[in-house]
């Protein structure tokens, strides 16, 4: 990896990567930490990068960082997500986006993971398995469990809406 190549790796995934750490360690601040320690990991192990393989690389770095940063809380029940922006196209509150939050932020961790890796970033089963350094069917059945927790957790379309 060339220092050009880096820093087009910066422009373009910081804010992706932070938008999927600070969901996962609900904080700001921490999060910052977290995607500036994954860029400086990158660059230090850049002869190890392989081409094309930067984005899924630096996302394995972050959620590594992310789940220590989460078990040395001890998976406190005070930790909540930041909510980066619970305002609605009208610039009203946007009660829906609200709950779901909500109820992501109370799954397992690794569920947790798979879901905003899945649904808020875009990734790829395969790439989810490869951030991760899990099995396909891992990502599978976390992603079946996550979802019907969430179904649990936020109860009938009814109540939401």
């Amino acid at each position: 990896m060339t220092e050009e190549m880096f820093n087009e790796c910066v422009a373009t995934l910081t804010d992706g990567l932070y938008r999927f750490t600070v969901r996962c360690v609900g904080d700001g601040a921490t999060a910052e930490d977290i995607v500036q320690e994954s860029f400086m990991r990158m660059w230090q192990s850049r002869h190890k990068v392989r081409p094309g393989c930067h984005k899924s690389y630096l996302y394995t770095i972050a959620y590594r960082l992310a789940i220590d940063v989460i078990r040395s809380r001890r998976f406190s029940s005070d930790v909540t997500l930041d909510r980066i922006s619970s305002a609605g196209e009208d610039g009203g509150y946007d009660d829906t986006g609200h709950i779901v939050l909500q109820a992501v932020d109370r799954l397992k961790p690794e569920w947790k993971s798979v879901i905003l890796l899945r649904h808020w970033e875009g990734y790829s089963y395969d790439e989810i398995a490869q951030i991760m350094d899990i099995t396909l069917a891992q990502v599978k059945i976390y992603l079946f469990r996550a979802r019907t927790e969430l179904r649990h957790i936020i109860g009938s379309l009814d109540n939401v809406v």
